[in-house]
């Protein structure tokens, strides 16, 4: 067993060229933990967010939120994974850019024979991340409309799917034709060109003026106000991202002038803090994989030592579906 492991570390928050590959020493796996053996890693906006310091980390530090591999040792306390056995995570703390580590098992999720590694390191973030925001941020019911943006990214393909699957009108957001006709092969029912078009004036056409049950929004400053008005009354606005800049200060006296509308910030990692609705999340999504309801796209692949470039491409919006790191 090697006793280190390539990671991708920063020293210092900023650009892409911050990125530097260490060998880190292994350890043993404690207490709740796990030693688990990579064999693909996600790449993720938030991980964006960490390099540059939107979301501060403490330096130096690793990055990467999600991974698959083998588990090769478990530390005491844990039942839920073997030494042997697939698995796949999207968890806290970061350091998943890496061919191996120790980190806590509550989280690390038993993978199903039927699904790749590759698969799953594209989907844990993501999937799980459709999932909470379709099952447990608001109710929503067969027949509901929901205005989707970046529809053609990787946690948007899944979107379009499993809101196909669940009986939920997508309306979609993407800056290409290309990307809108993609995220239309994959369930979306309508998607909106948003530098051809305005989005607010197409979904009040495509909605006969009603609005949207629901906006889901990874975009953050450019589409917030907008997505507002995209709101049927009492509607839900979901922010749960910032890939144009975080959203500035609002005044929450607009959500009772726009029709009483509500508002969240959920992330992923309260959602999947408590160990068993962690699990329960992950087998909803492997299932909906597993039954050909969602499959994922793969579109893009680095290696490790091209985590600078896999950046850069995500940064500058060159990417669809998923993108992951070969170790």
């Amino acid at each position: 067993m090697q006793n280190t492991a390539r990671t991708v570390v920063i020293h210092e928050f900023g650009g892409p060229e911050v990125l530097q590959i260490e060998d880190r020493p292994l350890g043993d796996p404690g207490p709740g933990e796990v030693l688990i053996r990579h064999h693909a890693c996600g790449l993720n906006f938030i991980d964006v967010y960490q390099r540059t310091g939107l979301y501060p980390l403490e330096l130096p530090h690793a990055l990467g939120m999600e991974a698959s591999g083998v588990i090769e040792a478990v530390g005491d306390g844990v039942t839920h994974l073997t030494p042997g056995q697939r698995a796949a995570y999207a968890a806290a703390p970061s350091g998943a850019y890496c061919e191996a580590r120790v980190m806590p098992a509550a989280q690390v999720c038993p993978l199903p024979d039927g699904i790749s590694f590759e698969a799953a390191a594209a989907m844990m973030l993501k999937g799980m991340t459709v999932e909470y925001l379709f099952h447990r941020t608001t109710p929503l019911r067969r027949g509901d409309t929901v205005l989707f943006h970046a529809a053609a990214g990787g946690v948007g393909l899944i979107a379009c799917q499993w809101a196909k699957s669940e009986g939920i009108t997508l309306i979609g957001t993407a800056g290409t034709d290309e990307k809108c006709a993609l995220a239309q092969f994959n369930g979306a029912s309508h998607c909106i060109n948003y530098r051809a078009e305005n989005f607010v004036e197409r979904v009040a056409e495509i909605t006969n003026g009603k609005g949207v049950d629901v906006v889901m929004d990874s975009v953050g400053a450019d589409t917030f106000e907008g997505s507002l008005d995209c709101l049927k009354p009492l509607g839900m606005m979901i922010s749960f991202g910032n890939a144009s800049g975080p959203v500035p200060p609002v005044n929450i006296g607009i959500l009772g002038q726009k029709g009483s509308l509500k508002i969240t910030r959920p992330t992923l990692f309260t959602h999947i803090g408590d160990h068993t609705i962690c699990q329960a999340m992950a087998r909803r999504l492997f299932g909906k994989v597993e039954g050909g309801e969602v499959k994922i796209h793969i579109d893009q692949r680095f290696p490790l030592d091209q985590i600078a470039d896999a950046h850069r491409a995500l940064e500058a919006r060159q990417t669809t579906g998923s993108t992951i790191l070969d170790v």
